[in-house]
């Protein structure tokens, strides 16, 4: 089993390689947000700044909260993965080996999840550029980095479990437009949550886009950091892969 999985984690992170567009996708895409959506903030009135960024610079307050949202689309990423697997006969091969659906699904999760990483350096140097600047420690890059790589486990895992039974190509799209717009909104990744509705602030109380945002924001504007957090994101991604290693195993299939 340890053979497999390697072998089809290799294949999930080398595909992204061999794919130019992918790749550059992966890396614009985080980078068009802080680059557009944040600068233009740049010019705002301090009252703006406040009821925006609670008080912050605005570059610094959005950075954390773009690289949280961004690992919405690796789940999508991942999922339409799948389903070319499903269409191109190359899951059905898989299937008819000894390699366990349990495992298909941890490389695709895993895969996803470390694809989603390469945004990372790119986005820190593309804030310094912008003018943010960091202070942080070496525990507290690998805590930042790990509350990414929960995150996006567990949307990779909840994809993955929406559309291990589907062929259809327009599956994970419909999806994604589903959940991405509530989850980011509902969060404080692009904007403070003092001013939400009452029913607002109840989904952003257990958002794992929130908890993600909090905790990177927190190293970057050097405020108290909110280390349960990251048990949070640990707890949401390793039952988000419980359900969906459980769902592949049932329902993953290829006909």
């Amino acid at each position: 089993m340890r053979s497999q999985f390697y072998g089809l984690y290799l294949r999930e992170i080398l595909r992204t390689f061999r794919n130019p567009f992918v790749l550059l996708v992966t890396i614009v895409q985080p980078f068009m947000w802080l680059a557009f959506f944040g600068s233009s903030f740049a010019n705002a009135p301090p009252s703006v700044i406040q009821a925006f960024a609670e008080g912050n610079n605005y570059l610094a307050f959005l950075l954390p909260g773009t690289l949280s949202t961004s690992m919405l689309s690796v789940g999508m990423f991942g999922s339409m993965s799948a389903i070319q697997d499903k269409r191109f006969g190359f899951m059905k091969r898989i299937l008819i080996t000894p390699t366990s659906k349990g495992v298909v699904f941890l490389t695709k999760a895993l895969g996803s999840a470390t694809r989603g990483l390469i945004q990372f350096p790119i986005m820190i140097v593309a804030a310094t550029i912008f003018g943010v600047s960091f202070h942080l420690t070496a525990l507290e890059w690998a805590a930042w980095v790990a509350a990414l790589f929960f995150l996006a486990i567990g949307f990779s895992s909840l994809f993955f479990a929406i559309t291990a039974s589907s062929t259809d190509w327009q599956t994970p799209g419909v999806v994604s437009n589903f959940i991405t717009m509530p989850l980011m909104f509902a969060s404080t990744a692009l904007f403070g949550g003092q001013y939400f509705p009452a029913w607002m602030k109840a989904i952003s109380a257990v958002n794992p886009i929130t908890f993600s945002a909090l905790l990177g924001r927190a190293f970057v504007l050097e405020t108290p950091v909110p280390w349960i957090n990251l048990g949070y994101l640990a707890a949401f991604a390793g039952v988000l892969l419980a359900i969906g290693w459980v769902v592949s195993a049932r329902y993953l299939k290829v006909d």
